[in-house]
């Protein structure tokens, strides 16, 4: 098995040194170090790599969604898409404020720049008078927030001048990845489900509720790699899934989804052994 790396030129000192040290553990251990391979950081060698169809078996772009959209359009390798992680938050009706206070502050604060943090906070329109007191917290990190007209109408006044925008189509289906988020309010369950249907790029969804039929209908129906109940999308991540060292985090549903680790570059053959079988 071989190993080809392509990273970003912004990195090509780190990506240097980290490649130096594998192929000290390689040589250490007695295995040939051209198993393991740095390309240069130009395009070019990418575009070669993507076309290689004889020797690569698979390509896993990670990076910028531009990176991960070149790649899809242009390869003639399979590719397992690491798509961007346009995460959302639904707090329902019943759900609980002290959690889905710490689960939007820990999805959103955690680590703004990964692709498990939170972008858009989903809200029921019944519980708006509680919006201030969910996003309170995330002041004290100069999270901005971009509202809809309801959202912003309750928080007016309760967080920061500064950091609340009225919010425009773009700030929906938007991956941040920064100290920003946006808000969108809902009047029901299903217009809940709806929004996120339409928003969601496939990574990782979370409800915060307290009512079980609920629960297990949006953990049905929302077509997300890791969907979760009271729980922030920062669990996305494959150590966390006890998978050890993550490759990425797939959004598409063949072969790998989530979170994946070694066993998802692993495939199988048939092997028939017999004795002059011959089929009728």
């Amino acid at each position: 098995n071989v190993i080809v790396l392509k990273g970003g030129s912004d990195a090509a000192f780190s990506n240097d040194a980290i490649v130096s040290v594998i192929k000290d553990v390689l040589k250490a251990k007695g295995v040939n170090t051209a198993v393991c391979t740095l390309l240069p950081p130009d395009r070019e060698a990418t575009a070669e790599l993507l076309s290689a169809r004889k020797y690569v078996d698979i390509i896993i772009p990670r990076g910028s969604s531009s990176l991960i959209n070149y790649v899809r359009e242009n390869a003639e390798v399979p590719v397992i898409e690491t798509g961007a992680g346009v995460c959302h938050t639904y707090f329902d009706i019943s759900g609980d404020l002290s959690i889905g206070r710490d689960i939007v502050f820990n999805a959103k604060t955690r680590r703004v720049s990964v692709c498990n943090a939170l972008d858009c906070l989903v809200i029921h329109s019944g519980r708006l008078n509680d919006v201030a007191a969910i996003c309170e917290p995330l002041a004290g990190k100069n999270v901005l927030i971009y509202a809809d007209d309801a959202a912003f109408k309750s928080l007016n006044g309760k967080y920061p001048a500064t950091l609340l925008i009225h919010a425009q189509k773009e700030h929906f289906g938007h991956e941040f990845l920064d100290y920003a988020m946006s808000i969108k309010s809902v009047n029901s369950f299903e217009e809940a489900i709806d929004f996120i249907s339409t928003y969601t790029s496939g990574h990782s969804e979370s409800i915060v509720s307290e009512d079980n039929e609920v629960i297990e209908t949006f953990l049905r129906k929302i077509d997300a790699a890791c969907v979760y109940a009271n729980v922030p999308t920062s669990f996305t991540d494959g150590a966390q899934f006890g998978f050890g060292a993550e490759i990425g985090i797939s959004t598409q549903k063949l072969h790998a989804r989530g979170p994946m680790a070694l066993p998802e570059l692993t495939t199988y053959k048939y092997q028939i052994r017999g004795h002059g079988q011959i089929r009728s």
